[in-house]
């Protein structure tokens, strides 16, 4: 089986995990410190679940002095540091080592400061995404970036991927709503990057760490951008005969000009799994849905709407739904969000995160389908269609070791084929373990030596995040 490598751990840290414990001890109170195996297991893995290890320890610091202590002992004892969010990776990026600590930030957990006039919030890195919108949508704001998993996922995680969800085709991805970072360097110095204003003078720091994926520092702060909700919104669901007629509904509305708030694509597998959980009255009898939302006022959203409706039919829509309830909003978009829990009810899967041009969509599809296909294996097909974010669900049980094997393979090939057609490996889950060793085939040696080198600027040892990224090989002649 070609599973994913991992280092050695090193024996001399190992032998030491008595004295590192203790130094640690002397830093946080003991409910911020993981020791046991049993509670250690909790941080062993990821949404990756398939690879999992056992940390050293786990710290859970309360502020950003604890922090820094802790990334300043660890640095001066030369022990290896994985930071955590809520762990809902999906590419593997929180996955320890065995002789890693890891550093979580879950403590970190308050919004520190509102400012409704100049539009930003300060936030701690430990809040969930979804409770920046809970705190501010009462005075009629919202934060814009809306992963899947924002009922969950931190704010930390969605900076160290540069995270984005359903309406990223309109309101952009973390990178365009986050304007300022507190951050605590491997050595343990606290920087601060950006602010609550539009740009900071200088190098443009904020655009590196964004995406950095937790190799740069431990974000311990953020201030991020809080948007008007608009007048109105309202989605739509389109179901159609053909994969094919989907994929060229969503290329002709984005070359005619046309930005809804989302476009959302699901295969018919896809179909039937989100509606036997959600109930949120999809058609049953298509091959391939777009639930498409637009908002503004009424006179707005009639007008974006007939447009879009008019290519639709163009490309042989079957069923037309709109919203006519703020109930049926919430269930449409229940169903979305659900895909990947609920797949998850019926089988083991591994998501993939590649992205393609919008006007390749149809053709990449039809590959898609004939992979799985070529291996005896199903894919359910839901992404962010306006902007070109795949993520094919492909199923197996990760009980049969050749079922996984052949999930894996075939996941790498669809990630080869999204670069082949001009599209990139991920678009906001991040390389982390499960593409580290596809960057070859985006990035040529000099591209990625020279990644290496500003990657090595910020942590000269490796000890942050290690083993993520970059080929292990690459690393090792970094």
């Amino acid at each position: 089986m070609s599973a994913i490598a991992f280092p050695q751990p090193d024996p001399g840290i190992l032998a030491r995990r008595a004295a590192i414990l203790s130094g640690l001890a002397e830093l946080v109170p003991p409910e911020c410190l993981v020791t046991s195996e049993d509670e250690r297991r909790a941080f062993e893995t990821d949404g990756l679940t398939a690879y999992r290890r056992l940390p050293m320890a786990v710290v859970l610091p309360r502020s950003t002095a604890e922090v820094s202590a802790v990334l300043r002992f660890c640095h001066d004892v030369g022990v290896k540091v994985v930071p955590r969010g809520a762990g809902t990776s999906l590419c593997g990026g929180a996955i320890p080592q065995e002789d890693a600590v890891v550093l979580g930030v879950a403590k970190l957990n308050k919004i520190l400061e509102v400012d409704y006039g100049n539009r930003v919030a300060r936030v701690e890195a430990g809040v969930t995404n979804l409770s920046i919108t809970a705190a501010v949508c009462g005075d009629d704001f919202f934060y814009a970036p809306d992963p899947s998993s924002q009922l969950a996922c931190t704010i930390a995680g969605n900076i160290a991927m540069n995270s984005g969800g359903a309406h990223c085709l309109k309101y952009g991805v973390t990178t365009n709503n986050v304007l300022g970072v507190r951050m605590v360097l491997v050595d343990g110095t606290v920087v601060d990057i950006g602010g609550p204003h539009l740009d900071a003078g200088g190098l443009d720091l904020l655009g590196l760490v964004v995406g950095s994926e937790g190799q740069l520092g431990v974000v311990t702060e953020a201030t991020v951008r809080i948007l008007r909700l608009a007048e109105g919104a309202r989605p739509v669901l389109f179901g159609f005969p053909s994969v094919d007629q989907a994929g060229a509904t969503v290329a002709a509305i984005i070359g005619a000009g046309i930005i809804p708030v989302a476009i959302e694509y699901m295969d018919r597998l896809a179909i039937e799994i989100c509606e036997n959980f959600a109930q949120a009255g999809y058609p049953l009898d298509v091959e391939a849905m777009l639930i498409i939302e637009v908002e503004g006022s009424e006179a707005e959203i009639e007008a974006q709407l007939a447009r879009i409706v008019a290519i639709a039919r163009q490309h042989g829509v079957a069923t037309v739904k709109e919203s006519r309830s703020a109930m049926e909003t919430a269930a449409i978009w229940k169903g979305r969000k659900s895909a990947f829990g609920a797949t998850g009810r019926i089988a083991d899967y591994i998501c993939m995160d590649g992205t393609i041009p919008t006007g390749r969509l149809p053709e990449v599809l039809q590959r898609i389908d004939a992979l799985c296909a070529e291996h005896g294996l199903r894919a359910a097909n839901v992404f962010h269609a306006g902007d070109g974010n795949l993520h094919p669900l492909v199923l197996y049980n990760i009980n049969d070791p050749v079922e996984q094997e052949k999930a894996e393979h075939v996941g790498n090939e669809i990630l080869k084929l999204c670069v082949a057609v001009g599209g990139c490996l991920t678009g906001e889950h991040g390389v982390g373990i499960e593409k580290r060793d596809l960057m070859v085939f985006q990035f040529g040696p000099q591209d990625l030596a020279q990644q290496m080198r500003v990657r090595a600027a910020f942590d000269p040892h490796w000890l942050l995040n290690p083993a993520k990224v970059f080929p292990l090989e690459g690393r090792a002649a970094a």
